[in-house]
């Protein structure tokens, strides 16, 4: 409770835990101080490390800041007096509307570099503290609120965390439905080039066909081919050692041979 650091340290782990808890992942959905983003006051330039930058969708950012205030609330829990317990009270609301002040001063939301909301939710882990402030002082939540301050508590940073996590994973069905919709184009461009190289192969097949058909009906299926014509050749006296295939030679070359023969003779 006297070690202010130590308090400081507890209230980043279990701001911590929330987020974890919540479904965002460290490094890739919040990252902590600020890391890599160089934050600079816009106006003194000395650094800025919040304690939990939120990354949101399309380059947004919420920005968290811990606030961790035991002392005096524990001191009004403590105390039996009621005239003191009051004083604690007071001590422990202006002790919350400081740290308010400090956020204002800090202003996160106007640096260059990162896209964010026009508020910066300020995180109070101690639960009981925070509803000892909101019950006893109903102006708080409007006094933070003009300082450009939300206040929170483990509860409410729960849900609204919730709600954040729920944004990324719309972003990511967002993403993959049109990583689909580019995927699915792509390969509906790749089926029709595909099917144009089919038609042109069937086309190209159709004039070889055309082409042989014509080659074959020179060499042995029209009238004079060059099967008839070599084949008579052989009627007439020319030497071979081989024959052409049956398949080839026409009953009619045959008839046309032998006829030149006997017209010859």
């Amino acid at each position: 409770k006297g070690d202010v650091k130590a308090q400081g340290n507890w209230g980043e782990i279990l701001l911590e835990k929330i987020l974890e808890e919540s479904g965002l992942r460290k490094g890739t959905d919040y990252i902590v101080q600020g890391k890599d983003f160089g934050l600079k006051h816009p106006e003194t330039g000395m650094p800025l490390k919040p304690d939990v930058i939120i990354k949101l969708p399309e380059d947004k950012h919420v920005i968290v800041d811990s606030k961790v205030s035991l002392k005096h609330y524990a001191d009004y829990c403590a105390e039996p007096d009621e005239t003191q317990r009051a004083v604690f009270l007071k001590q422990h609301l202006n002790s919350i509307k400081t740290h308010v002040d400090g956020l204002e001063k800090r202003r996160y939301q106007d640096t260059d570099n990162m896209g964010t909301p026009d508020f910066v939710l300020m995180f109070m882990p101690v639960e009981g503290a925070y509803a000892l402030a909101i019950q006893n002082d109903s102006t708080l939540h409007g006094y933070a609120w003009n300082k450009r301050v939300v206040l929170v508590c483990p509860s409410t940073l729960f849900a609204t965390l919730r709600t954040i996590a729920s944004i990324w994973r719309l972003e990511l069905q967002n993403q993959n439905a049109t990583e689909i919709a580019k995927r699915s184009g792509d390969l509906y461009d790749k089926f029709v080039g595909f099917v144009e190289d089919l038609q042109r192969l069937g086309n190209q097949m159709k004039t070889a066909q055309n082409t042989y058909e014509s080659a074959m009906n020179k060499l042995s299926t029209g009238k004079g081919n060059i099967v008839a014509r070599t084949e008579n050749l052989k009627e007439l006296g020319a030497k071979t050692s081989k024959a052409l295939p049956k398949d080839l030679v026409s009953s009619e070359d045959e008839e046309d041979s032998t006829k030149l023969v006997e017209n010859l003779n």
